[in-house]
């Protein structure tokens, strides 16, 4: 008699777990897989958002490729940010991890300062770094006319103006530098006690006992700081519309332009699938090659 009341139990069970996953199921389905899958359909058609879509199968895709001289070019901007951008931020926010995580008086302020930019709107803090770059106004440049230096074009030149959208990146790291600190704050004290009874000096702590400890927190910024990256649109889009001479026209901002300013949705969105595309592939590569040097609980190395 136990049996079928058991069966009973496992049914209900069942039934009470799909449920509760349901609003899940549903969001994920009205909120992700219908816009892509709308998303996908639109790619494969002329659409201006006025008149009727027509499909024209994967031309959007072939014209992006072999017609849209800028499309190249917005990769090549976006992937230089990135790769600039991204081990800049991880080496700092450590650095900054580990200051906040000695013994130094004063941390709680330290952290508030740290963490401080990243509660300040991307816009408000765009238009900030705006008036901070100026060439004639701006207040880096005046310290640098103060202390003798010239003044530097920073987002009015080709050359300068990616490094200046990173060094306005680097700037917003607070995020960043509390999962650090958090995956500090985890690393047990008896490890580093062991490293001082056998001699060590802080160097051999850092590099046998910190680093591998926090390889996993180190993946996982990474890989949310390379796709952050590959979304820059707003700091172009505020300060320099992409200029000067489309030299910082990001991925994002050259759809939106597409999408927005020429009305062709159609081919917006096939660029939108290439950027999907483009951030699992370095997403996957990461993953791949972190094999190498990520280390975890439980690891025999």
């Amino acid at each position: 008699m136990s049996l079928p009341k058991k069966g009973l139990n496992a049914k209900r069970q069942t039934l009470w777990g799909w449920i509760l996953i349901s609003p899940l199921c549903l969001g994920l389905t009205l909120w992700v897989a219908f816009p892509m899958g709308l998303s996908f359909y639109t790619s494969l058609t002329k659409w201006d958002m006025l008149s009727k879509a027509q499909f024209v199968g994967f031309q959007n895709y072939i014209k992006i490729f072999t017609e849209d001289e800028l499309f190249l070019k917005s990769i090549r901007n976006t992937l230089y940010f990135t790769v600039l951008s991204v081990p800049l931020q991880m080496i700092i926010a450590l650095m900054g991890a580990l200051l906040l995580n000695s013994q130094v008086k004063g941390k709680g302020v330290f952290r508030t300062i740290f963490y401080l930019p990243s509660l300040i709107p991307i816009v408000v803090s765009s238009i900030m770094w705006l008036w901070l770059f100026n060439y004639q106004y701006g207040l880096i440049n005046y310290f640098l006319h103060f202390l003798g230096g010239g003044r530097v074009k920073w987002i009015d030149s080709t050359q300068m103006v990616i490094p200046s959208l990173t060094i306005m990146n680097i700037w917003n790291i607070g995020n960043v530098i509390i999962i650090f600190l958090a995956g500090l704050q985890g690393i047990p004290n008896d490890l580093m006690e062991a490293v001082d009874i056998d001699g060590g000096r802080y160097w051999h702590k850092f590099r046998f006992v910190i680093l591998p400890l926090l390889s996993p927190i180190i993946l996982y910024n990474m890989i949310i700081n390379s796709i952050k990256c590959l979304q820059l649109f707003v700091e172009p889009y505020i300060m320099t519309n992409g200029g000067p001479v489309n030299s910082s026209l990001s991925f994002v901002l050259h759809i939106y332009n597409n999408a927005f300013k020429y009305g062709k949705m159609g081919t917006a969105n096939a660029m939108s699938w290439v950027l999907f595309i483009l951030t699992m592939c370095i997403s996957l590569i990461i993953f791949k090659t972190s094999k190498q040097w990520i280390f975890c609980e439980g690891d025999k190395q």
